[in-house]
């Protein structure tokens, strides 16, 4: 009789990112890429700190302590974020015009702030009352995702911006910042396709059984486990393009000896 191993597709790809984040955190501090794209090491080593957290408290913690600490640590990844957008600008326009990067940056935000008002339901007041532990709850996770959709339009923005500009600024084709641009809009749109079709889902699905209850739930697990892979093509993309070096660099001329 051989012994039956089950991996569900969960733990699969948890165990995949994590391993992908690592390996890419050794790429960005062995090559010495860490150095030009800080923010974008320290999201990265965030947010294998949440996968960490999620799996070592989960059952050995209370659930109030629980959703703080992570729902913090979400809070703190959507600040982040924020701040690997701009790196990622700063990288791919460094040397555009001052009227240019306050024109762009207005029209960025103004776009992306109207789509997060409008993206997604918004909370009653009084689920949000700062007087009792699950409104400070609410007020968290309300942040984390508004922040993400937010940052996400930001991502997509950004990322179209330097794959059609981004030449004209000594960000072209296989740079590391457009390699970076590509990944983190891809992972935007992919997230906010997921959230789009999951509140449809939450909107429109009425189940009148069982088996519709455990179809519909099926349906969600599939549309995050695909988000979940997505991210993890984006973590190997980066490993491969950080990996190499930037069309044109310098390299270092042997020594004689």
């Amino acid at each position: 009789m051989h012994p039956h191993f089950e991996f569900p597709v969960r733990q699969v790809l948890w165990t995949l990112t994590f391993a992908a984040q690592l390996v890419l955190l050794v790429v960005l501090l062995g090559r010495d890429r860490a150095r030009r794209y800080p923010w974008f090491t320290a999201g990265i080593a965030l947010s294998a700190l949440q996968l960490m957290a999620e799996v070592l408290l989960t059952g050995r913690t209370a659930i109030i302590p629980l959703q703080e600490i992570l729902l913090t640590l979400a809070d703190l990844g959507v600040i982040l974020a924020l701040l690997v957008v701009v790196e990622v600008a700063r990288r791919a326009f460094a040397g555009a015009q001052l009227s240019l990067w306050i024109v762009n940056t207005a029209g960025l935000l103004i776009v992306a702030f109207i789509g997060t008002v409008f993206w997604g339901p918004w909370p009653s007041e009084k689920d949000l009352a700062l007087d009792s532990t699950l409104g400070r709850l609410h007020l968290m996770q309300l942040a984390a995702l508004k922040g993400n959709t937010l940052v996400y339009l930001l991502m997509v923005e950004l990322g179209l911006l330097v794959v059609l500009f981004g030449r004209h600024f000594k960000t072209g084709w296989r740079s590391h910042t457009q390699m970076i641009s590509i990944g983190l809009s891809t992972v935007a749109i992919t997230w906010l396709a997921v959230q789009t079709v999951l509140q449809s889902i939450v909107r429109t699905a009425h189940p009148q059984s069982q088996a519709e209850y455990e179809r519909t739930l099926d349906l969600i697990a599939k549309l995050l486990n695909a988000n979940k892979m997505v991210y993890i093509a984006a973590l190997v993309w980066w490993i491969a393009w950080l990996w190499r070096d930037e069309p044109g660099a310098a390299k270092p001329t042997p020594t004689a000896e």
